[in-house]
């Protein structure tokens, strides 16, 4: 068997196969007498029509079969020759297969960079430092307090922290716009869940009012189509509602899995608790962010294109998941990929492409092995959120994939330890809300 590799750019190659024709014709011969042995043809007994009849019967067909299969075959030898390791299942073309002559074909594929861990000592991490104050467990309380709260309609003119029921028609430059008209919509003023301006000419009014007024759109508002300009706003406040806090009684302590006789107190340790470990939590996911964020930055690597497609496709299947796209499994993959384009994910997919990579040559390089113990605290974590945690930790060992994903994530938690271990830190003193919101906006 013959080969050559040829290299057009990047991480690009084309591998050229040649098989040689004596091989090809027993292959088919072999084919043929198996389709002889079991070929039904008219005027013949089953498996006893002669050879020739068989071949102009099913000649073509068997032809295109073998050389199919000897494509396949002779892939992964065409590959050992070449001494390659492809990235990704490769795209054959056969551009020679005439009877008597060796068959040609060619694959293309992409291979994998080579990959320098020659910068790691460049990584410097700033550690949040965050101290629990009382205004957070308050805060915390607050919520809890929020969220159980009752709202009773009042007659006086509406203020900040009231739920207002509204209709609203806007108009920008006398037209009416997508998502400018609402019916009975609640807003709570002061939360800024809606436009400044429009929450702020709510207050002072009172039920039954009916108001003009003019809301500037901002120049980062998400809607390019509306940025710096200005609506007005046709309004009727329909109701005010005003918010009343439940005390922190024993229903409410009960509620929240705090025994009565420890009171507020037991409220505020627990909150506490809580807080912390949320803290901990955002600070663990921030370290992890910076440090891998600096090591893709400090080895920029170019990237096999085949697994970042496979990687887009990942990741559209969870935003149609994510979002519920096709619950009903009506749509077709065509139209699933009209409605979330490539664009949408090829600057992700890239980052995990390049990651991945990246991690996988911290772990070869430091001898990074799976650590059992962390998996099975990782599959605790999991199930301690659950009614039933036996039947999740059962799951997951029934699965090997999922029991697969686990082990990754805690992997790469080991390679993050090992290169933190290994960076310059400082220490950042920041409050519970900034690391919070910090680690928030990464996400989004």
């Amino acid at each position: 068997m013959e080969i050559h590799v040829e290299s057009p750019g990047g991480l690009s190659r084309r591998l050229h196969v040649k098989i040689p024709s004596e091989r090809v014709e027993r292959e088919l011969g072999l084919r043929m007498k198996q389709l002889a042995a079991r070929s039904r043809i008219p005027g013949f007994r089953p498996g006893k029509a002669p050879l020739k009849v068989v071949q102009q019967q099913y000649g073509e067909s068997a032809r295109m079969d073998v050389i199919g299969e000897l494509v396949r075959q002779t892939w992964p030898e065409a590959v050992a020759q070449a001494q390659v390791q492809p990235a990704g299942s490769p795209n054959f073309e056969v551009t020679s297969e005439k009877a008597g002559e060796p068959l040609a074909y060619v694959a293309i594929f992409d291979v994998f960079p080579e990959v320098k861990l020659d910068q790691l000592e460049r990584i410097e991490i700033q550690k949040p430092v965050v101290e629990i104050s009382e205004a957070d467990v308050e805060r915390l309380i607050g919520n809890l307090r929020k969220a159980r709260r009752t709202l009773e309609t009042v007659s006086r003119p509406a203020q900040l922290g009231d739920v207002a029921v509204v209709d609203f028609d806007g108009q920008v430059d006398g037209e009416a716009f997508q998502g400018g008209k609402g019916e009975k919509i609640e807003i709570e003023l002061g939360e800024k869940q809606f436009l400044a301006d429009l929450e702020n000419a709510i207050v002072g009014h009172s039920a039954g009012d009916s108001f003009d007024a003019d809301v500037n759109f901002p120049a980062d508002y998400r809607r390019e189509d509306l940025r710096n300009k200005t609506a007005r706003f046709a309004v009727k406040l329909l109701e005010v509602r005003e918010p009343r806090l439940p005390a922190i009684d024993g229903e409410f302590l009960k509620a929240h899995g705090v025994e009565e006789d420890a009171g507020e107190a037991g409220l505020q340790d627990k909150c506490r608790k809580a807080l912390e470990t949320e803290r901990d939590k955002a600070i663990r996911t921030r370290l992890k962010r910076d440090v891998l964020d600096q090591l893709l930055s400090n080895h920029p690597i170019e990237v096999p294109q085949s697994q970042v497609q496979q990687e887009i496709v990942r990741l559209r299947e969870e935003a149609i998941n994510r979002m519920q796209l096709n619950q009903a499994g009506k749509l077709q993959a065509e139209q699933l990929q009209k409605m979330l384009p490539d664009q949408l994910f090829e600057a992700n997919a890239q980052r995990r492409v390049a990651l991945g990579l990246l991690i996988g040559e911290v772990i070869k390089a430091r001898e990074i092995r799976p650590d059992n113990a962390r998996l099975d605290a990782a599959l605790e974590e999991i199930a301690a959120d659950y009614e039933q945690p036996d039947q999740v930790r059962q799951f997951y060992r029934s699965r090997p994939d999922m029991l697969q994903g686990l082990q990754a994530v805690t992997l790469e938690e080991q390679v993050v330890e090992s290169l933190l271990a290994g960076a310059k830190t400082v220490e950042l003193k920041m409050t519970l809300e900034d690391l919070l919101k910090s680690v928030s906006q990464s996400a989004a």
